[in-house]
């Protein structure tokens, strides 16, 4: 039985109607393991770390931290395994990945359905996180087209032919976030493999769990063992994988501050690193804005996903007065949004993933109102009966200023500021002016404002009528400035990139 919630205007809740819960995949999985060399291993001695339903607020695993001699096995696991992986002709590691699709997909409802229960997100959430790392299967199964390098005859002088040939380098590994638990390392780790490269995951170890589900999939696609390898951990696995001398390079997603600590680390050890850090994204919503369109896709960036994106909407530049507007719109849809379990389908917003998240969002919302802006939706006291999980309502703060604290911060939960601008000019001013640059949108029906929008606004990322501006598998993930450190990002032909190394042959035969 679930209980849900509608939030009040005073962030009080009443509640709405119920529905049958799906069964749960399981009430708890017991102490995690790593998965090293094809084989999984329970590393004893090591500590371990409860793993919350952040729904139900009870214990459904243990997870392990990784000692570092656990790390190093992976590694050398990995580093094995490389000669034969990166001798496997390409074609023939194109169609692993044929064979991996078939079983996520035949395995999504449970993969969708443990991350769901895992990190609190909703069932359709989870459905799409999984949609979306199968994406990056597909794309990688184009390796042999995507890795292609090329060639000039005769091009330094006569008879004298050169060419590029991107090779792979040996271990890569990924210490991904909790947000996305499977798809962040979807953004990477197929090109990794299909490039030819061995890989090591370091999950989150706050939602880990799915993990326990997908490795045995690499195996029955026909991935040979060691070519990819799993240990579970917090920051000592990260920095040992981070420092060992087998590791070539690095794929981060987290805060800034540790988005920043891992780049540097990387670097001055020689490695490559593609690192995403936070972000705080601005939606412009223009006066010739089709409102009813930028209601519903804000409404989705702001509180999909309790607001536990990075390229959630944090705060809406209401241009030339076009608040009133949006905000007689934007309020009763957020304040319709039922809140609940994840798995129960009805739900339209889950918790957020701990009790510390729950605590740092408050704290964000108070400031904002110890500021002067105004909750005219407060979420900061929603609770659902019969869950006494980490609920925070959708909540709107207006008129908040580029002052306060809650406007500069990455706030990473259900809450949207309003802020109003002159122009467009000053709305791209105020985007432009943060030290992030991961997303922003803009809602207009004009050509003109779109481009200088696209044209003018620093971020890597760039949504026109569009809430949330995700790239598909095919194009690469950006960010800019604050939110990204590194040359090439995930996804697509950049991924390539990052995993091969260039070698330039020049031949002559005379």
């Amino acid at each position: 039985m679930t209980g849900i919630a509608r939030l009040s205007r005073r962030g009080t809740d009443t509640v709405g109607p119920r529905s049958q819960l799906l069964p749960e995949v399981q009430a708890h999985y017991g102490r995690l393991r790593h998965y090293v060399g094809g084989t999984w291993i329970e590393a004893k001695g090591e500590p371990a770390l409860a793993v919350m339903n952040p729904a139900t607020a009870r214990e459904i695993a243990q997870v392990p931290l990784a000692a570092k001699e656990t790390v190093d096995a992976a590694v050398a696991a990995a580093q094995a395994a490389f000669p034969a992986w990166r001798e496997t002709p390409p074609l023939e590691r194109a169609r692993k990945f044929f064979a991996l699709r078939t079983l996520m997909l035949r395995d999504a409802e449970v993969l969708a359905r443990v991350i769901a229960q895992d990190q609190g997100k909703t069932i359709e959430e989870a459905r799409a996180e999984i949609q979306r790392a199968v994406e990056n299967v597909e794309v990688a199964a184009g390796i042999p087209s995507l890795m292609m390098g090329y060639g000039l005859e005769d091009g330094a002088a006569k008879d004298i032919d050169e060419e590029v040939v991107p090779q792979p380098l040996g271990v890569f590994a990924a210490i991904t976030p909790f947000n996305f638990p499977l798809m962040v390392a979807f953004w990477f780790l197929p090109y990794a493999l299909a490039t030819g490269n061995t890989y090591v995951v370091k999950p989150s170890e706050q939602d880990p769990v799915v993990w326990q589900r997908l490795m045995p999939l690499f195996a029955e696609a026909g991935f040979p063992s060691g070519v990819v390898n799993l240990v579970n951990g917090a920051r000592e696995a990260s920095e040992t994988l981070i420092d060992h001398a087998d590791v070539q390079g690095v794929s981060f997603v987290g805060s800034t501050p540790v988005a920043k600590a891992v780049y540097a680390r990387a670097g001055a050890r020689g490695k490559r690193a593609q690192c995403g850090g936070g972000a705080k994204n601005f939606l412009v919503v223009m006066p010739d804005a089709r409102m009813d369109h930028a209601v519903a896709a804000i409404l989705n960036s702001a509180y999909g996903m309790a607001g536990q994106r990075c390229l959630a909407g944090a705060a809406v530049l209401a241009v030339e007065g076009a608040r009133d507007a949006f905000l007689a719109k934007f309020r009763p849809a957020a304040e319709a949004m039922r809140l609940g379990y994840g798995l129960d389908p009805a739900t339209d917003m889950g918790p957020v993933v701990s009790e510390a998240s729950r605590a740092r969002i408050a704290s964000y919302v108070d400031s904002g109102v110890s500021e002067g802006a105004e909750a005219v939706l407060d979420g900061r006291t929603a609770r659902v009966p019969d869950y006494p999980g980490y609920f925070v309502g959708p909540t709107i703060l207006d008129g908040i200023a580029p002052d306060m604290e809650v406007a500069r911060e990455e706030v990473f939960g259900p809450v949207l500021g309003i802020m109003e601008t002159d122009d467009l000019e000053a709305a791209i001013e105020r985007i432009n002016a943060g030290p992030f640059g991961n997303a922003a949108s803009i809602f207009t029906q004009s050509g003109a404002t779109g481009r200088r929008f696209r044209y003018a606004a620093r971020c890597g990322n760039l949504g026109i009528n569009v809430g949330v501006a995700a790239p598909i598998a095919y194009f690469p993930f950006g960010g800019a400035r604050e939110s990204f450190f590194g040359t090439v990002h995930g996804q697509g032909r950049d991924a390539v990139r990052f995993f091969t190394q260039h070698k330039v042959v020049i031949a002559r035969w005379p």
